[in-house]
């Protein structure tokens, strides 16, 4: 029954031809790469971002937590404001957007400014996530929702794997500014596959803002949304400081730290078709079993740091935290009702709010003199707490209510 509810939230699975369906899904999924490739761009760029600005690696994790902050303020305004606009049309907004706000950055000329920069950059990009989803779903068969999420997603872990290594070789050579400007043409490339492929016609009816926020506004919207933004800051808090981790712990030269990054970009990707898989079989069930897997990865990153060779598969099975990404995105579509699209587009609020606290309790760590890889028991601890508020969110489902929910 929670299927049916869902189709006609997001519309009917549309008559797209197998060719035609593949080309929407791979703009949509270049959107993510060029979302993903300017997310976490910062992370890597540290060290050159520290000779910049002359500031310290905590106040670069600023930078990375104003994005997340965007995310967070932007995917909930904009999903309300533009949801009365076709999706077609919402989404070339979102990404024309996207490519200004990382030509912002990269022309940004001190800390202050580069700051304001990445906040608006991440404005879009929840809302950008959100409305794909619902997009793929919408030209998808009902028991492949999972699959058709993980695919959207794809572009964001090809963008760890891929692009972040790109971005930090870039900074390593030519100059960090340049990693954005290439975010930048990515957003615009986007915007013209997007503008060529995408169907001109709307299939959902518009809903008043006052009304999705109404059926936004429920408990099960926000256990899920929490599972997201403590659960998942682990991987973050441990991502965000790898650079200078690998310099000053494991004591390898800048040139090795792509290859680092490269390795949770290899572990999302496996992890987002882990995802998309598991919940397809298991439903919200999915969630603990990679929330307490990601805490006993996150467990060992302190004792694995020492040397390159246990480090990076170490980071490949920490970066599988990203199957969480797919299974709330799906169940949160199960959950929320009339609210699609601030539901879809507040999960990766959610997943950015994990962002802005995984660097913040990570610097607080560090600043506290417990050392780079305390970032691994920090990360630990979100995980556990994150399956913790799944059991609240699993009870409450079990219980009888006026909006029925699917079972767990």
């Amino acid at each position: 029954m929670e299927t049916i509810s869902v189709l006609q939230a997001v519309g009917p699975t549309a008559t797209a031809t197998p060719r035609h369906r593949a080309l929407i899904l791979a703009a949509l999924t270049l959107g993510g790469f060029a979302i993903g490739t300017s997310e976490f761009s910062a992370m890597g760029l540290m060290p050159e971002m520290v000779k910049t600005f002359g500031v310290s690696e905590p106040q670069v994790g600023h930078i990375i937590s104003m994005y997340a902050l965007g995310v967070v303020v932007g995917a909930p305004l904009l999903a309300i404001l533009g949801g009365r606009l076709p999706r077609r049309v919402l989404l070339l907004v979102l990404m024309g957007f996207y490519a200004f706000g990382n030509l912002a950055s990269a022309a940004a000329p001190d800390y202050l400014s580069m700051i304001l920069a990445r906040f608006v950059a991440g404005l879009p990009h929840g809302a950008y996530f959100g409305v794909a989803a619902l997009s793929a779903v919408a030209i998808s068969k009902p028991e492949e929702r999972g699959k058709a999420v993980s695919l959207v997603m794809f572009g964001l872990t090809v963008a760890i794997l891929i692009g972040n290594p790109i971005a930090t070789w870039m900074g390593q050579t030519i100059g960090w500014r340049w990693a954005f400007v290439m975010v930048s043409s990515v957003a615009v490339a986007t915007v013209a596959l997007i503008a060529m492929f995408m169907p001109r016609d709307r299939v959902e009816a518009p809903k008043h803002p006052l009304e999705e926020l109404r059926a936004f506004n429920r408990l099960p919207v926000w256990q899920a949304l929490a599972i997201g933004a403590v659960g998942f800051s682990g991987l973050f808090c441990v991502f965000s400081y790898l650079a200078p981790t690998m310099l000053q712990v494991t004591n390898v030269s800048a040139q090795w730290i792509p290859l680092g990054l490269a390795g949770f970009g290899l572990g999302g990707v496996i992890g987002n078709f882990l995802g998309g898989w598991l919940f397809d079989r298991l439903r919200f069930r999915a969630v603990p079993a990679i929330l307490l897997g990601a805490a006993a990865m996150l467990s060992l990153f302190p004792l694995t740091a020492g040397s390159l060779w246990t480090l990076l598969p170490i980071t490949v099975a920490i970066g599988m935290l990203g199957a969480l990404g797919p299974v709330l995105q799906t169940h949160l579509m199960d959950v929320a009702g009339d609210a699609q699209t601030l539901a879809a587009a507040s999960h990766h609020a959610a997943f950015n709010a994990a962002n802005a606290l995984g660097p913040w309790l990570g610097g607080m760590a560090i600043s506290a003199g417990w050392g780079w890889t305390s970032t691994g028991y920090v990360g630990a601890t979100t995980a556990v707490l994150g399956a913790l508020i799944y059991l609240w969110a699993a009870g409450t489902l079990r219980r009888p209510r006026r909006q029925a929910c699917p079972a767990v």
